[in-house]
């Protein structure tokens, strides 16, 4: 009897083994087909990149050839630089702006033998016989720590930029011989007919004296344009000096406060308190212009009304201001009044503005002009800071 129990004990545990077994074999298969179907799953997800990845490749292979072929027939120049600045590429258009490869060779060593120009920024390339002018734009490569040169020839549009710079200096010149003998026509005719007045036969002393006292100033007067016109075109400033301003500006108003005080008018100067500024000018040109900007002021403005002069001292450099009370400068002119020849002054030569332009511009500094609120025009002139 107790045999048989512990048979059948065997038995069940026997068959409980057989279900484990069955249930775990089960799981088991439950897992693999999932491992498969995850299996295929990864397949066909690297089936699609490797798909995607020889895409990109044959689109990258098509793309290199596509800038290969580009870069050989770019009409510019095309150099690839080192980190340490050797040239590590360059395409056939490089070859023949510079004349030769340069591979391996070092970037600087070129630039050496090469003059740049400050106007236009270019660099000039000696050649046997000629001179060819090129462009040089520089592109960083963050990747790999060099550079690209973009190279380009540009020796005939700095051919034609010189020549319509010559063209245009023919052409102003044109413009100014042409005004130059209008205004000399005038005192030229007058001077003509008071000579011809010397050939009749007058009794009168006094009357020939006139006569030739007449001519001789519409003389002087054309002598006066000439050398305006003389000191226009060669420029005004020869020596420089330091000159205190103070003493400038004294020797200004002596000249200037006769002719305010005959006309009525009053002459405000205004020295600087500083009295130690001083600049570094051609004392005789830049007088002349300051008492051509003060004559011009007097010109504009009526009895009772004031001119004036003053000098401020600014960071960057001397102001001289010239004010009047006159009724301004036109808006629609403005832009013009320093132009050779160019005047609203009945009997104006039209160059003592532009003589007091180049005398300023010649001195480094520059001139402007605008109307003040209260009315009036004023001219600002600007010389830079004199080094000590």
């Amino acid at each position: 009897m107790t045999t048989m129990v512990s048979s059948l004990k065997d038995q069940q545990q026997l068959e409980a083994a057989f279900e484990q077994f069955n249930a775990v074999s089960s799981q088991l298969i439950d897992a693999y087909r999932q491992l498969e179907v995850q299996v295929n799953v990864l397949n066909a997800q690297l089936d699609e990149a490797n798909n995607q990845l020889r895409k990109q490749r044959d689109e990258n292979a098509a793309l290199a050839e596509r800038l290969a072929l580009l870069l050989k027939v770019l009409p510019a120049g095309v150099v690839e630089l080192s980190p340490e600045g050797r040239v590590i590429a360059e395409n056939l258009a490089a070859g023949v702006l510079l004349n030769r490869c340069y591979i391996g060779e070092s970037w600087s060593d070129f630039l050496s033998g090469l003059q740049r120009s400050e106007q236009d920024d270019t660099y000039a390339l000696a050649l046997e016989g000629a001179t060819r002018r090129l462009t040089l734009q520089y592109q960083d490569l963050p990747a790999s720590g060099g550079r690209i040169v973009l190279i380009h020839d540009v020796t005939r549009l700095h051919q034609l930029t010189g020549e319509l710079a010559q063209q245009q200096k023919l052409a102003s010149m044109g413009s100014m011989a042409a005004a130059l003998a209008h205004q000399l026509r005038t005192p030229l005719a007058s001077a003509m007919l008071y000579t011809a007045n010397l050939k009749q036969d007058i009794p009168r002393p006094e009357d020939r004296a006139r006569f030739v006292d007449k001519s001789l100033a519409r003389m002087r007067a054309l002598e006066g344009l000439i050398q305006n016109m003389l000191g226009y075109v060669r420029g005004q400033v020869s020596s420089l000096e330091k000159v205190e301003v103070v003493a400038l500006l004294e020797d200004v108003c002596s000249v200037l406060a006769p002719q305010c005080h005959d006309k009525g008018v009053f002459f405000d100067c205004n020295l600087p308190e500083n009295s130690a500024i001083t600049v570094l000018i051609d004392r005789k040109a830049l007088q002349g212009a300051l008492i051509n900007l003060l004559e011009n002021a007097l010109q504009f403005t009526p009895a009772g009304a004031r001119v004036g002069l003053e000098v401020v001292r600014e960071p960057d450099g001397v102001a001289f201001r010239v004010d009047d009370g006159g009724p301004g400068v036109d808006v629609a002119v403005a832009d013009k009044i320093f132009e050779p020849f160019f005047t609203l002054r009945p009997g104006g030569t039209g160059l003592g503005l532009a003589i007091v332009k180049k005398v300023v511009e010649e001195l480094g500094g520059n001139v402007r002009c605008y109307n003040k609120a209260e009315g009036g025009a004023c001219f600002e002139l600007k010389l830079p800071a004199c080094q000590d």
